[in-house]
């Protein structure tokens, strides 16, 4: 186990997490596909040219589905009791096949959870950054997590 126990995090703590991938061809032609997501400009070279892009852009649920996933090891591991959701999702700038994403994490918010003594709630700002350092995605994820006692 990895993650941190609700009482192990403070306001303002950041994470910036060791895991890169740099994203395929494959990512995005099995995240559109797997989810039934016909959109040319994620699959056909020739419509995505046309655009103001000139390439397909990588599906937007494959950056936000690798952030999350990143960020598990070192937020949730081992003391997740539920996400609570996702907010505030935005994509700033374009992901490209090529492009090698880093995630970082930092509480937002913390609170005792009202109807469980033994949990609190965590608030995390998840950031995806590019290798040229331009934040491609944020979001907001809230998790309800066991305290250590």
């Amino acid at each position: 186990m990895s993650g941190r126990f609700f009482d192990q995090w403070s306001m303002g703590d950041v994470i910036a997490h060791p895991i890169t991938r740099t994203v395929t061809e494959t990512d995005n032609l099995l995240i559109t596909t797997l989810t039934h997501n016909p959109q040319p400009l994620h699959l056909d070279h020739e419509a995505a040219a046309d655009t103001e892009f000139g390439k397909p852009l990588v599906n937007s649920c494959f950056t936000f589905s690798l952030a999350v996933g990143i960020s598990v090891a070192e937020t949730t591991l081992g003391t997740l009791v539920a996400n609570l959701g996702y907010d505030e999702v935005k994509f700033p700038k374009p992901v490209f096949v090529g492009d090698t994403l880093r995630i970082e994490s930092e509480v937002v918010a913390l609170r005792e959870s009202k109807s469980r003594p033994t949990a609190g709630i965590v608030t995390w700002e998840h950031r995806a950054i590019n290798q040229r350092d331009e934040t491609v995605l944020t979001f907001k994820r809230s998790a309800l997590l066991k305290k250590s006692s």
